[in-house]
C-alpha cells in the first residue's frame, strides 16, 4: 500500500489513539504492551520489525520516525522506534525489539523509514546493537577501527585505541589507477574545516564533471558526550546546564525547554502560569537569535556578502542578545529555566526591559524591509538557490525532516501548534510554510518566522506587563531530590530553531537517568543532503548546507 492510499483513521477515536484497535491491526506480532507516559509501546520480535512498521506508517499514518533509542539492560539489548504522525504528532507509538544479550541483532527498519538508517548507525556505533539488511551498518561517530561499544555496559574504557589512516576511495569508481583506465569522475573532501560547512563536518563528495553524483556526510569529529553527562548528573540541578550547548547558534533556550518538558512530565512536576509566559517570551527571543544568524550568515555562503548582510544581521541580532542578557545574566550558555519554572522573575526596572523589547520590535519591520532587499530580492541569490537543494515532501517525511526545512517543503508540522506547551495555545501567531522545496524556500520560511517570532514576543509582553504582582510565580515547589519510579519511560519534544528536539528518559529510580537520548534535529536534516543534492552542482551543495542551518553541537552529541 502506498503512503497516498492510507487509512491513517486507524486506531483515531474522538478521545485519541485507540491502542487495543492498534494491536489488533498488529495481531500476533505483538509479544507485549508496555506503558510509557508518552505512548503505549508495542514489543515485537526482531524479525518481525519491518512488518510491524511498515503496517504502521501504511495503515495507521504513523508516517514520521521520530527518533530511535537504543539501549541495554542485564538480560538483553532493546531497540525503541518513537514513531508519529506529520498530521498530528500527539499520536504517537512505540515499537519495541528486544534482542538476545549474547546475539543483539534485529531487522533494520530502513526500508521502511529512511530516517533509520543513521538512527541505527548510531545504535550500532554506541550500543552495539546489529541491524540486518541495513545498507550500511558502519560506525558513524568513532572511528571503524574503534573496539567496543562506549554505551553498552560491557564497555572497557581503559582499552587502547588505535586510529589508522586510510585513503578516501571514489565509492561510485574503482580505483583507475590499479585499472589503466581513466575516471569520468572525482573524490573531493570538503571539510571538516569549519567555514566550509558550518562546523567540523566532513563531506565525501563525488564529482561528475562539475555536478554532484554522491555526497556523504561523515560525522562525529566533535561528539561531546552529552548523553553520558547527562546519565551521570542529578535531574534536579545538574542536567539544564547542558542543553545550551547542544546549539550554540542562540538557540539554548529552546534545548533547555526540551529536557524540561520531558523532566516535567516524569517527575509529575506543574509549571506555573506566570513562568510558561517568561518561557515562551524568552524561547522565541532565543529563536530569532538564532534565525538572524542562519539569514545573516547564508549571505555569506552563497554571494559571499560579509560587509552588508551579515554585520546587519549581527546588528540587530546584538539587540535581542543585550535583552537576554538582561534577562538571564548570560549572552550564550543561558541557563534560565529550572524544572517547574525560570530562575528568577523579569529584569528590574521592567518597564525599562519592556520598552527596550518594544524598541526591538517595532524596528523589526523595516530591519527585514532591508533583508528582503538584500537577500530574497537579490538576482543573483535568487539565480543560487531557487530550484537547488530540492526535496519533495515525502522524501522529506521520509527522513524525519523537521523544523524550517520540512515547512520549506510545504510541510505544515509545527510542535508549538500540534503539540502546544508553554503559552503558544493562547496566543495569535500562524505556522510558515513554503512550497518550494528548494534553498529559497528554506530561507524564506526562516525570514517569515522571524515576524511570527516577534509577534509571539510582544503579545508576551502584553501579558507580562499586566500580570498581577501577586501572582508572579516564576516555579513551582519541586523537591531537592527526584526519583522518578524504575522502568519510568518518556520522549518529549519541543520545536527548537532547526527542528523537533526530542529528549527520552527511562528512570531506574535514582536521582539520574538510567537512559537518557537527545534526538537532535540537525542530525535527520543532515542526513537527508545526499537526496537534496544529487545532480546539483558543486556551488549548490555549498548553498543547500547553508540552507539546513546545521549546529554540530546536535549532531555530534
Amino acid at each position: 500500500m502506498s503512503l497516498e492510499e492510507r487509512t491513517p483513521d486507524v486506531g483515531v477515536t474522538e478521545a485519541g489513539l485507540d491502542y487495543d484497535e492498534l494491536a489488533d491491526l498488529l495481531g500476533e506480532r505483538v509479544l507485549d504492551r508496555e506503558e510509557h507516559l508518552n505512548a503505549e509501546g508495542f514489543v515485537v520480535r526482531p524479525d518481525e520489525v519491518q512488518q510491524t512498521l511498515r503496517t504502521l506508517r501504511d495503515e495507521a499514518g504513523f508516517d514520521h520516525l521520530s527518533c530511535l533509542t537504543a539501549q541495554d539492560y542485564e538480560d538483553r539489548y532493546e531497540s525503541i522506534y518513537h514513531l508519529k504522525k506529520y498530521d498530528d504528532p500527539t499520536q504517537e507509538v512505540s515499537v519495541v525489539v528486544p534482542t538476545d544479550a549474547e546475539n543483539p541483532t534485529s531487522e533494520s527498519a530502513t526500508p521502511v523509514y529512511k530516517t533509520a538508517e543513521w538512527h541505527e548507525r548510531e545504535a550500532y556505533d554506541l550500543v552495539g546493537i546489529d541491524y540486518d539488511d541495513h545498507p550500511n551498518l558502519t560506525r558513524i561517530l568513532l572511528p571503524e577501527t574503534w573496539q567496543g561499544h562506549p554505551l553498552s555496559s560491557d564497555y572497557d574504557q581503559d582499552k587502547p585505541q588505535i586510529v589508522s589512516f586510510e585513503e578516501n576511495a571514489n565509492p561510485l569508481e574503482a580505483d583507475h589507477r590499479e585499472s589503466g583506465e581513466g575516471s569520468d569522475t572525482m573524490f573531493l573532501n570538503i571539510g571538516p574545516h569549519h567555514p566550509a560547512t558550518h562546523g567540523v563536518l566532513h563531506l565525501e563528495v563525488t564529482l561528475d564533471g562539475e555536478q554532484v553524483a554522491d555526497v556523504a556526510p561523515d560525522i562525529g569529529y566533535i561528539h561531546r558526550c552529552d548523553e553520558q553527562m547527562c546519565q551521570q548528573s542529578t535531574y534536579r540541578h545538574q542536567i539544564m546546564p547542558y542543553p545550551d550547548r547542544w546549539d550554540w547558534g542562540g538557540a539554548g533556550l529552546l534545548n533547555e525547554w526540551a529536557y524540561a518538558r520531558a523532566a516535567e512530565e516524569l517527575n509529575d512536576i506543574e509549571v506555573p502560569e506566570y513562568a510558561k509566559v517568561i518561557r515562551t517570551l524568552s524561547a522565541e527571543l532565543s529563536r530569532l537569535l538564532s534565525h538572524i544568524l542562519a539569514v545573516g550568515a547564508y549571505a555569506l555562503d552563497v554571494i559571499g556578502d560579509f560587509t552588508a548582510t551579515f554585520m546587519y544581521g549581527i546588528q540587530e541580532r546584538e539587540k535581542v542578545q543585550n535583552i537576554l542578557e538582561d534577562l538571564t545574566g548570560q549572552r550564550m550558555m543561558f541557563n534560565y529555566f529550572r524544572l517547574g519554572g525560570v530562575v528568577w522573575d523579569l529584569p528590574e526596572p521592567r518597564e525599562a526591559w519592556f520598552e527596550k523589547i518594544r524598541e526591538f520590535i517595532d524596528d523589526m519591520p523595516a530591519a527585514l524591509e532591508e533583508f528582503h532587499d538584500l537577500l530574497s530580492r537579490n538576482e543573483i541569490l535568487q539565480k543560487r538557490t531557487i530550484d537547488t537543494g530540492v526535496i519533495e515532501p515525502e522524501v522529506a517525511k521520509q527522513y524525519g525532516c523537521t523544523g524550517p526545512v520540512a515547512r520549506g517543503s510545504g510541510i505544515d508540522y509545527d510542535l508549538r501548534r500540534d503539540d502546544p506547551y508553554g503559552y503558544y495555545d493562547e496566543l495569535d501567531w500562524n505556522v510558515v510554510t513554503e512550497d518550494g522545496c528548494d534553498n529559497y524556500a528554506r530561507l524564506l520560511v526562516r525570514m517569515r518566522e522571524i515576524e511570527e517570532s516577534a509577534k509571539i514576543v510582544s503579545q508576551c509582553v502584553d501579558l507580562l506587563e499586566s500580570w498581577p504582582e501577586d501572582e508572579r510565580n516564576i516555579q513551582s515547589n519541586v523537591p531537592r531530590t527526584l526519583k522518578p519510579d524504575p522502568d519510568t519511560e518518556i520522549y518529549k519534544a519541543v520545536e527548537a530553531a532547526k527542528g523537533e528536539l526530542g529528549i527520552y528518559i527511562r528512570s531506574d529510580g535514582t536521582d539520574k537517568p538510567g537512559r537518557f537520548k537527545i534526538r537532535g534535529p540537525s542530525f535527520s536534516n543532515l542526513q537527508a543532503l545526499p537526496a537534496m543534492t544529487q545532480g546539483d552542482y558543486l556551488p549548490d551543495l555549498i548553498a543547500t548546507i547553508g540552507s539546513l542551518d546545521t549546529i554540530m553541537g546536535e549532531v555530534d552529541r
